[in-house]
C-alpha cells in the first residue's frame, strides 16, 4: 500500500500540472513563442494529430475530451486553413479519418519546436539524469493509468 501523503503529494502535483497547461494563457505563449498564428482551441488537435497520426472524430473527441460535434466543427476549421485534410476511413466510409497536410505539419514541428525550447527553459538546472529519470517515470506513469481496469 502507498502512503498516503505521498499519494496526495502526487495527485496535487498532477492537479497543477494540468491547471498550467490547460491555461489560456500558456498556450498563448506556446503559439506566440511558436510564431504560429491559430485559433488556441484547434492547435491541441493540430498536436494530437502530429503525434498520433491519422484519427476519427470519435478518436480526436476521446483524446482532447470534448465532444464530437465541436470536434468536427473545429476539424472544418482546421481544413478550410489548409492544415489537415479528411479522407473516407479505410474500413468503413462512414468514418473520415484527418491527417495533416504539409502545411500543418509545418505548424505542428514549429509548435513542437517552440515547446522544446520552453521545456528547456523551465529545466534547465535539471541534469541530465533527473530529466531522463522523470521522462521515464511520467511515461510508466500514463500507460499505467491507460492500462484496462484502471
Amino acid at each position: 500500500m502507498h502512503h498516503t501523503r505521498n499519494v496526495d503529494g502526487l495527485a496535487a502535483a498532477l492537479i497543477d500540472l494540468m491547471s498550467f497547461f490547460s491555461s489560456p494563457q500558456r498556450d498563448e505563449v506556446l503559439l506566440r513563442e511558436a510564431g504560429v498564428e491559430l485559433d488556441r482551441a484547434l492547435f491541441p488537435l493540430l498536436v494530437r494529430l502530429a503525434m498520433r497520426g491519422p484519427l476519427s472524430v470519435a478518436g480526436l473527441a476521446e483524446q482532447v475530451g470534448r465532444d464530437h460535434t465541436t470536434i468536427s466543427r473545429q476539424l472544418a476549421k482546421l481544413e478550410h486553413l489548409g492544415l489537415i485534410a479528411r479522407q473516407d476511413g479505410a474500413g468503413d466510409r462512414r468514418v473520415r479519418t484527418a491527417s495533416l497536410t504539409a502545411r500543418g505539419d509545418e505548424v505542428a514541428q514549429a509548435i513542437a519546436a517552440a515547446r522544446r525550447r520552453l521545456l528547456s527553459k523551465a529545466l534547465g538546472d535539471w541534469d541530465q539524469a533527473d530529466l531522463a529519470q522523470f521522462a521515464d517515470l511520467s511515461r510508466r506513469f500514463v500507460d499505467a493509468l491507460a492500462r484496462p481496469g484502471r
